[in-house]
């Protein structure tokens, strides 16, 4: 049976790059928010209707497909630096776990499917998968509801559609994101006018781990802000719709730095390059915006030396718990900076490491 020290051993399936679009878009995401019938929403219900509920949901995924060689975690099992591992790797979000209740994990094969029980609603279903790929996520997320509907009863209304905690979730219940990577408006200003535009269309734009958190490396998620009265099928292309304007924003955006102020580009692309390949000390911050400027200078052809999938391991590799997870060590925030500086040093002059493997 795998583990939670197993999925280190791993990267998972929506960082590989392989996606479209996938020097631009990150990855794409799906979430469904759904509840069991004749139960009290998470915040209402009690310490036994919650263990009814993560016992459900247990055995309900029992026969499940993407679960032949998946995990279920049961988040009052974990530490602290746990389950920030696991919000590093966005399977749950910041919150989750962190309140002692009756709380679980189910992380699917490649973790390009999981699910949250008992974080605001009873479940929530979520699909990644790498570039830009919001309708392929929503394939596999509907029937992964279908299937798990099939051994529970969802929460419906006629009139509403599923039941939510939160009335801007009711409908689909469907979140749809992409994370997406704007250097290029940001270092031409136009960064604000963008997503302006964005949300004034009914899209949300929030930061690197989703609501409530800050934007790091010039990496920005863009998702639906309602699902009330709208189909899946036109959340799914709106967002595809609005993606491409931002891409094609975001491309723009590089031409006119190339055009109006090259040296300056490549002199700050391959700056990003020699502070990663030979410093002694990295910041989480620091090593973000310098990965970010990597990135971009893949992107533009200005730098081949090193790949997209090298970058997307290290923007996950570089982070705080999984500095300390594969160490296995537990060390403060200027012994994280020395060990950062390291793995990125190594990292960066072998290339894509034959210990880590795309599932």
């Amino acid at each position: 049976m795998p583990t939670l020290d197993d999925l280190k051993q791993k990267l998972a399936t929506w960082l590989d790059g392989s996606g479209p679009h996938s020097d631009l878009v990150l990855s794409s995401r799906v979430r469904l928010a759904r509840n069991l019938k004749g139960l009290p929403f998470v915040h209402y219900a009690s310490k036994e209707q919650l263990t009814q509920v993560l016992g459900a949901v247990r055995d309900g995924v029992g026969d499940f497909w993407p679960s032949k060689k998946g995990l279920f975690l049961p988040m009052d099992d974990l530490s602290d630096l746990d389950k920030d591992f696991l919000v590093e790797r966005h399977l749950t979000s910041p919150g989750f776990g962190r309140d002692g209740g009756i709380e679980g994990l189910f992380v699917g094969e490649g973790e390009v499917v999981s699910i949250m029980v008992n974080e605001e609603d009873h479940l929530r279903i979520q699909v990644i998968q790498s570039g830009f790929q919001p309708n392929s996520a929503w394939e596999i997320a509907d029937r992964a509801d279908d299937q798990l509907s099939q051994g529970m009863e969802f929460s419906f209304s006629e009139r509403f559609g599923f039941l939510t905690a939160c009335p801007t979730n009711t409908g689909t219940g469907l979140r749809a994101s992409v994370l997406i990577h704007l250097p290029g408006l940001v270092l031409t200003n136009n960064i604000n006018k963008v997503l302006k535009g964005v949300s004034q269309v009914g899209f949300v734009v929030r930061g690197f781990y989703g609501e409530g958190t800050n934007v790091l490396g010039n990496l920005f998620q863009i998702s639906n802000q309602t699902t009330l009265g709208r189909s899946e099928e036109e959340i799914i292309e709106n967002l595809e719709r609005i993606t491409r304007q931002v891409i094609a924003y975001e491309e723009k955006a590089r031409e006119t730095l190339i055009k109006d102020a090259r040296d300056q580009i490549e002199d700050k692309i391959w700056r990003a390059y020699g502070i990663l390949r030979n410093a002694r000390v990295l910041t989480s911050q620091e090593v973000m915006n310098l990965l970010s400027a990597l990135r971009l200078g893949l992107g533009m052809g200005v730098i081949g030396s090193v790949s997209l999938l090298t970058i997307n391991q290290l923007l996950l590799l570089t982070q705080p718990a999984h500095l300390q997870k594969n160490l296995n060590l537990v060390i403060d925030a200027p012994e994280r900076d020395v060990e950062r500086a390291t793995l990125v040093r190594e990292k960066l002059s072998k290339g894509e490491q034959d210990g880590w493997n795309v599932q």
